[in-house]
């Protein structure tokens, strides 16, 4: 495979920007000369298609872990129009069917960690990333009444029937202090990190992988559900999330149903309350039944929201699939190879893992710069 690509002839290194083309897939040799013309020549160009939560951070730690490359994000929608932006943010992860739990809880723990250190930082209101306690109720006793992620959230333990009185219609419930990771604040944060390392951000709409080559030697999908026509997996659909945001200013503590369908989460700026899970629903328009449903299921939780003002309707599809996809596939077309790194389908728990996931997906890009970096032997005649 390390005979097949070709990397930049250059030296030096140029300022990051971020770039708004209308570039044709012939036209990508163009966008290579700007970008690339004052990079040394031994860098692995990078491409990382989408720019949300799980392509930001992807992008972060590729630059951290993977030496001599560059990164450029690829992505037609960057913050504030992604659907990490309308994501509530609270790390409370969510169960994958088809991932093994020891891994999910990895990827949870290195999330947290990363997000924990954040918020003890000087970069935390920048950031938007802060702890916040609260509670999960149930009206039946859950079959888990331990999750598997209870010793990586801070203080977890069983509600006493005191705090149960709250809630007349629960009987049991878990006590936990979490944190909630703002990506209106986060994205940009991000965003930022990447640029000072020397990445690029490019505003374009990708409808092939292969429109990025020859320009790029390895290809990162973080394209969400656009993997549904980039990867071409039928597995991934959207389930569709109403939220309201509100001003609720004296509301300090998380609830969270046990379903995961009513939350009142608060935050800096709002509280926001939810919310819906229509499998298959692309519409990306509020519905105002949903919004006087969601406001009548957090009200009868707490009541005091009867009194919230500002109500602002925001909607997201959240990328499903039974597992998050992280692998290397490489494509080949008419003698030419692409390696390309699939790292999408996180559904409604992208926030809670999604630098777990980036950390494996970096070092999957690192195998793959080792493999292009790694002459091929001659086979001996």
């Amino acid at each position: 495979m390390g005979s097949s690509f070709a990397f930049p002839l250059s030296q030096g290194t140029r300022p990051a920007r971020h770039c708004k083309t209308s570039f044709g897939a012939r036209d990508f040799g163009g966008f290579q000369d700007c970008f690339f013309r004052d990079r040394p020549m031994d860098t692995a160009r990078i491409a990382v298609v989408g720019a949300g939560v799980v392509g930001l951070s992807t992008a972060v730690c590729i630059s951290k872990l993977v030496p001599q490359c560059s990164v450029t994000i690829i992505s037609d929608k960057f913050t504030p129009d992604t659907t990490s932006d309308v994501a509530a943010g609270m790390l409370i992860p969510h169960t994958y069917p088809d991932t093994p739990i020891h891994m999910q809880k990895q990827w949870f723990r290195e999330t947290f960690n990363h997000l924990f250190a954040i918020a003890n930082s000087a970069e935390a209101g920048d950031a938007g990333v802060h702890l916040v306690s609260g509670w999960q109720i149930f009206q039946s006793t859950p079959t888990e009444e331990v999750p598997f992620w209870a010793d990586v959230v801070l203080g977890f333990r069983r509600m006493t029937e005191a705090e149960l009185k709250k809630f007349p219609q629960y009987v049991s419930g878990q006590a936990f202090t979490t944190l909630k990771c703002e990506c209106p604040a986060y994205l940009p944060w991000l965003e930022k990190r990447i640029k000072g390392s020397g990445g690029w951000m490019l505003t374009r709409r990708i409808d092939d992988l292969w429109e990025l080559y020859p320009s790029f030697d390895i290809v990162v999908n973080c394209s969400g559900l656009g993997s549904r026509q980039l990867a071409g997996d039928s597995k991934i659909f959207p389930v569709r999330g109403q939220v309201l945001q509100v001003q609720a200013p004296w509301v300090e503590h998380f609830i969270r149903d046990g379903s995961g369908l009513t939350y009142i989460y608060p935050g800096t700026s709002h509280v926001t309350l939810g919310g819906t899970r229509q499998k298959g629903d692309w519409n990306l328009s509020p519905d105002a039944e949903n919004s006087r449903e969601i406001l009548s299921r957090c009200c009868a939780l707490e009541p005091s929201l009867h009194g919230a003002c500002n109500i602002r309707e925001k909607v997201g599809l959240r990328p499903y699939r039974p597992g998050v996809r992280l692998q290397t596939e490489l494509l080949a077309r008419d003698g030419r190879r692409l390696p390309v790194v699939h790292h999408y389908g996180h559904g409604s728990g992208g926030i809670s893992v999604h630098w777990g996931t980036a950390l494996e997906a970096a070092r999957l890009v690192s195998e793959c710069v080792h493999a292009l970096r790694t002459p091929i032997p001659k086979s001996k005649l």
